[in-house]
C-alpha cells in the first residue's frame, strides 16, 4: 500500500498507529514508514534510488498530515500524540476513554486480515472468537454514537439483542417509547426475523408525543460490502412488514462502519447508504453519549463500553512489542 499508483495514505497511517500501539514503550518512529516504503520499492522496482527519491518523502509527509487530520477530527477522543515536529507517534492512554476505546477498536477491525496484511501473521491477530467479540462491543459503541448524533435514546437492535429479548417484543417496547405507529407482523412479512436489516435505532421525540421528531435507523457493517447493506431502500419495507400503523414520521437512514474512507470514497458512501458514521466519527459521538447517560437517557449496551476499554487493555498487555 506504501507504493505503486495510489499510495493508501489511511492504511499507512494505520501501520504507524498499531505500531504505537503494541511498543512497549507506546512509541511508533515515523522513520518506520520510510523503511517499509524501501523495502516495498525493492521488491516492486528495477531502479530502488529512482523510487526511493520519487516516493518516500511524498508517503512520510502525506501518512504525517492523515494521522494530523485523525487528531484533528477526534480531538481528545483520538489516543496517539504526534512528538517531535512529526518524527514520532506515541499511544497516550494507559487505560482509554469510551471514545479512545471505540477508535483502537476500530483500528482493529479494520486490520483484520480479511480488510489488511498489517495484523496478518504477526502473531497479535484477534482469534475468531475475539474477532466476534469485538464486533459485538462495535454494536454497542455505534449505539451509543448514533444516540449522540441523534441527541436521545438509543437501542441496540441487532441480533443478538443485549436483552434476549424476541424481534416482536423488542419492537414493541421501542414503539411504546415512541408512540408513532402500532407493531403488529403484515401479511408475508418474514417468520423469524432477527433484525431485518436494523441494528440501531435512536430517536429523540418531543414531551408532546406527537409524530414529526428526529428518529434513525442504522445498520452496522464491519465486514466486507457494507454499500450493499444499505437501508436506503429498505426503510419503507420494514415499516410495512411490521407495522399495522405505520409511522408518519420519516426515518433517517445511517450506516455505520469502523472503516476510514478517503474524502472522495466517502462521498459516494454517502450517495448510497445515506448518513455515514465511521472511524473519524464513531469514537467522537461515543465521547459525547456520556451526557445522555449521566442525564439518564437510555444508551442501550453503553454498560458494556468499559468492558470493551478493559478488553483493548488486556489485548495490548498480552501483544505487547509483538507486533
Amino acid at each position: 500500500d506504501a507504493t505503486g499508483d495510489r499510495i493508501d495514505f489511511d492504511r499507512i497511517s494505520d501501520f504507524l498507529e498499531l505500531t504505537a500501539f503494541f511498543a512497549i514503550d507506546c512509541i511508533a518512529l515515523v522513520s518506520d514508514i520510510a523503511n517499509q516504503a524501501i523495502i516495498g520499492a525493492a521488491e516492486d522496482s528495477a531502479d530502488l534510488d529512482e523510487e526511493i527519491r520519487r516516493g518516500v518523502e511524498e508517503i512520510v509527509s502525506g501518512a504525517v498530515l492523515r494521522v494530523e487530520e485523525r487528531r484533528i477530527a477526534l480531538d481528545t477522543a483520538y489516543p496517539f500524540e504526534l512528538d517531535n515536529g512529526g518524527d514520532s507517534l506515541t499511544y497516550v492512554p494507559a487505560q482509554p476513554s469510551v471514545g479512545q476505546t471505540a477508535y483502537i477498536l476500530s483500528l482493529v477491525l479494520s486490520n483484520l486480515r480479511a480488510f489488511s496484511p498489517i495484523l496478518d501473521g504477526s502473531g497479535v491477530h484477534p482469534d475468531e472468537g475475539e474477532v466476534r467479540t469485538l464486533r459485538q462491543y462495535f454494536q454497542y459503541f455505534a449505539t451509543a454514537a448514533l444516540a449522540a448524533e441523534i441527541g436521545g435514546h438509543a437501542w441496540s437492535f441487532g441480533f443478538p439483542r443485549p436483552d434476549g429479548s424476541g424481534f416482536i417484543v423488542k419492537l414493541n417496547e421501542i414503539w411504546q417509547f415512541l408512540g408513532d405507529g402500532r407493531v403488529e407482523a403484515q401479511p408475508g412479512a418474514p417468520t423469524h426475523p432477527k433484525d431485518d436489516q436494523v441494528d440501531v435505532f435512536a430517536a429523540r421525540p418531543y414531551p408532546d408525543q406527537l409524530p414529526g421528531f428526529l428518529i434513525a435507523a442504522a445498520q452496522v457493517a464491519t465486514g466486507m460490502n457494507a454499500k450493499d447493506k444499505s437501508l436506503r431502500g429498505h426503510l419503507a419495507a420494514f415499516k410495512g412488514r411490521w407495522f399495522a400503523r405505520q409511522p408518519v414520521t420519516e426515518f433517517a437512514p445511517y450506516m455505520i462502519v469502523p472503516f476510514a474512507r478517503d474524502r472522495d470514497s466517502f462521498i459516494d458512501d454517502v450517495r448510497v447508504m445515506g448518513n455515514v458514521l465511521h472511524r473519524l466519527r464513531v469514537p467522537r459521538r461515543v465521547a459525547e453519549a456520556e451526557e445522555l447517560v449521566a442525564a439518564d437517557v437510555t444508551v442501550e449496551g453503553y454498560d458494556q463500553l468499559a468492558e470493551a476499554a478493559q478488553w483493548i487493555v488486556d489485548y495490548r498487555a498480552n501483544a505487547e512489542g509483538a507486533a
